[in-house]
């Protein structure tokens, strides 16, 4: 007979002491397997050894209150001991002796392997549901997980894993979540990862897989996402794909795939993602791809023929990366206001960019259209662009003057507008972009002078305006710009002598090709930090200054076709110095003295001489 039915029959008083003594036990129960789990974590706090260890059963006796401990009761449920700085495995088969262990994180370590009766002893654990090793030193080939049958999450990326994937994960049936991204793989990728068809999450990227995608991928119907990038894969992505109704993030970056785009992605109405830049992917992209896509990139392929008219429209596209590839054609007219990225440099674009695309003030952040074909003039409504910080449109056919109105944007951070054919003068209103690091209109057509304003963009590192036809000469505010580390002026008709300039120059200083005149001036020593020093080809007279020797990261002085004279100072070895086409200058392996001191020795050396002839003819 059972307890319950034999106290049907007992009298109310005994039946009450009864119960109270069955429940009085309760706790002890409880406790005793708290306990268990307590002895559990003292001898585990023990084995890991660790300098400062936040477990430490002295100061808090309750491990569900030490750090990466998580508790559902009086029961662990959860083990995070990520980042311990661990670099041995014998500790994990202790572990397994948590019967509820539900999770467990050793992830930021530095173990090399995972012990076989770990595996065999968690692997018995029934409600075992999450194993992350990621980034530590795990080398040879995948374990095989036998058991785990309740697991849904394993994580082990950036490892040192090799071989391939055989049946190591053939006894998973409640699997959501694989990754083995970053590791040595290679091999195909199995077309049967496990037997369940829950997984939500593949990520195999940077590896060495190769051969195809397999079909059999979109048999797994709850795949969310799927990153295969960075690997030697090759065919064409399996037409099959459009299968996957769940499909959130699709990533075949930098592979060896080829074919088409397939055009049944448009129907995947959760993808939000779809990046196959890097491969040799050919033909036209297909019409309405972004209907439902937030990012977009297919750079560095072979895409063909135009951009569909509505591709850049979709009210929920974000970014747009189609550069290097054989795109030809316009820019559609019709651009989604919550566009941020648009990318579609070196392509075989056409015509102008369009005037009223950029009219809505929106959320574009980065507009990159270099090296393409494109004609006319930049757009006066690209002011309305507020959140504009990068614009390149270098290296196209446009004309006309530079709009004074990008002078409004004021978080733009670079501008590049360099091998156009833009005349007219450098707009004062630049003066207003107070963030601007980089600008670069270098072979152009502009003249005029530089505005003197310029010295107010504080932020500007990097100066470009080479190869125009600016005058006048170089403002002395430019000393001002305190974060300028590289300014090109060379190829211009500037003139008069040169300033002192900003003490924080280093990549170079090119002043090449002008009409600069006066000597060179002593100041220049200051630039302590500069490694090219370019004067060529003006009209700089005078000695060189010693003092340039102070000049201690110069690797490269260029002072070639001036009127300089006197010496060459003797620079470091490591220096290239080119001073040909100084009629008037010396060797540079003269010593360093100057015309006027040689010819006061060479004076005194003759009167010597003379004197000691009259002296030896007086006494014959």
């Amino acid at each position: 007979m059972s307890i319950s039915n034999s106290a049907m029959f007992l009298s109310p008083p005994f039946s009450f002491f009864f119960f109270f003594f069955f429940f009085s036990l309760c706790p002890l129960v409880f406790s005793q397997q708290s306990s268990n789990q307590t002895n559990t974590m003292i001898t585990l706090s023990q084995l890991l050894n660790i300098t400062n260890s936040p477990w430490n059963a002295t100061i808090e006796p309750d491990p569900c209150k030490w750090k990466g401990v998580n508790c559902s009761g009086s029961s662990i449920t959860r083990l995070s001991l990520s980042g311990f700085g661990l670099s041995t495995s014998e500790f994990l088969p202790v572990v397994c002796k948590i019967d509820s262990l539900q999770a467990l994180d050793v992830s930021d370590n530095q173990l090399s392997s995972i012990p076989n009766d770990f595996i065999t002893t968690c692997g018995g654990i029934d409600g075992f549901k999450l194993l992350n090793f990621s980034r530590n030193r795990l080398v040879g080939s995948l374990s095989a997980f036998h058991g785990f049958v309740g697991l849904e999450s394993l994580d082990l990326s950036y490892n040192n894993l090799s071989g391939e994937i055989g049946l190591e994960f053939d006894e998973f049936v409640s699997l959501k979540s694989l990754n083995l991204s970053r590791n040595h793989l290679k091999g195909s990728i199995p077309p049967n990862l496990g037997k369940s068809k829950a997984l939500e999450q593949l990520e195999l990227s940077v590896n060495g897989f190769q051969g195809v995608i397999p079909d059999q991928i979109a048999d797994f119907r709850n795949l969310t996402l799927i990153d295969l990038s960075v690997n030697q894969l090759s065919g064409s992505i399996p037409d099959r794909i459009g299968e996957l109704s769940k499909l959130e993030v699709l990533i075949l970056s930098a592979n060896n795939l080829t074919g088409g785009i397939p055009a049944n992605l448009s129907k995947i109405v959760s993808l939000s993602r779809f990046a196959a830049n890097q491969n040799t992917f050919s033909g036209q992209i297909p019409g309405g791809l972004t209907r439902y896509l937030k990012i977009l990139d297919v750079s560095y392929n072979k895409l063909t023929g135009l951009i569909p008219p509505e591709l850049l429209s979709q009210r929920n596209l974000q970014t747009v990366d189609m550069s290097f590839n054989l795109l030809e054609g316009p820019i559609p007219k019709d651009i989604s206001s919550s566009l941020v990225r648009l990318r579609l440099v070196s392509n075989s674009l056409s015509g102008e960019i369009p005037s009223l695309t950029f009219a809505t003030p929106g959320q574009l952040t980065y507009l990159e259209l270099e090296n393409n074909s494109f004609t006319g003039m930049i757009p006066q409504r690209l002011g309305a662009c507020q959140s504009l910080t990068l614009l390149n449109l270098a290296q196209n056919h446009l004309t006309g003057s530079v709009p004074g109105q990008l002078g409004k944007l004021s978080l733009l951070q670079v501008m590049k507008l360099q091998l156009n054919k833009l005349s007219g003068e450098i707009p004062s209103q630049f003066a207003q972009l107070q963030r601007l690091s980089t600008l670069n209109i270098s072979w152009n057509s502009l003249t005029g002078p530089i505005p003197s304003s310029i010295s107010n963009m504080q932020q500007l590192s990097n100066l470009n305006l080479q190869g125009n036809n600016l005058n006048g000469s170089i403002p002395n505010s430019i000393r001002n710009l305190d974060s300028l580390i590289e300014l090109q002026l060379g190829e211009n008709q500037l003139s008069g002598t040169v300033p002192m300039m900003p003490i924080r120059l280093q990549i170079a200083l090119n002043l090449s090709s002008n009409l600069f005149v006066g000597s060179i001036p002593d100041t220049l020593s200051r630039l302590t930090g500069l490694e090219v020093l370019d004067l060529s080809n003006n009209k700089l007279s005078g000695e060189i200054p010693d003092i340039l020797i102070q000049m201690t990261s110069l690797t490269e002085l260029i002072l070639s076709n001036n009127q300089l004279s006197g010496y060459v100072p003797k620079f470091n070895s490591y220096v290239s110095v080119n001073t040909s086409g100084n009629p008037n200058l010396r060797n540079a392996t003269a010593p360093n003295i100057s015309p006027g001191s040689a010819n006061r020795i060479d004076t005194f050396h003759l009167g010597f001489i003379i004197g000691s002839s009259f002296f030896l003819l007086s006494h014959c």
